[in-house]
């Protein structure tokens, strides 16, 4: 068993109001989704409430939803992502959440147990848009393996591209 966890971050600006009938679709299926996450093999944490850190600030802006979470491996998150109710939720962004022109999607290795707050999703993030994929922050499409997973460099057969 590997002594790291994979943490995600995906983050989204809604075309309206989180209460307006245009995201209720969306907004009716959060429970359900999230369920379906915290049922699913591999599912470790996921970050329950408001995108806010400890001082009570949204790093990522304040018209930015986030959802984040940690998985005991790549392939858990991509079956979650890609092969559940999830990936026909996310086949319907473009109806909720506005184009996104920087990545909106990051991947990064944490010890096993760690959980990342918000203002860590956001550094990697930046560091995704800075950079592109490192070990330190990737994408499904150019993942890196866990940091003892054997030697390091890029492992880009095992990504797999977001359907959304």
């Amino acid at each position: 068993m590997s002594a790291f966890q994979l943490a995600q971050l995906n983050v989204a600006t809604p075309l309206e109001a989180l209460d307006s009938p245009r995201l209720a679709d969306f907004v009716a299926n959060l429970d359900r989704i999230n369920r379906l996450a915290e049922q699913s093999p591999g599912f470790a944490w996921r970050l329950v409430g408001d995108a806010v850190d400890a001082k009570g600030e949204h790093p990522l802006g304040r018209n930015v939803i986030a959802t984040m979470s940690v998985w005991d491996s790549l392939e858990a998150l991509q079956a979650f992502a890609f092969r559940s109710g999830h990936a026909d939720i996310m086949k319907r962004r473009r109806e909720w959440f506005a184009k996104m022109t920087d990545a909106y999607v990051v991947l990064w290795w944490v010890p096993r147990g760690h959980r990342p707050d918000v203002t860590e999703g956001a550094e990697r993030l930046a560091l995704l848009r800075s950079l592109g994929p490192t070990a330190k922050a990737f994408t499904f499409r150019d993942a890196f393996p866990a940091p003892d997973a054997g030697p390091a460099g890029k492992a880009g057969a095992i990504g797999e591209s977001c359907p959304a």
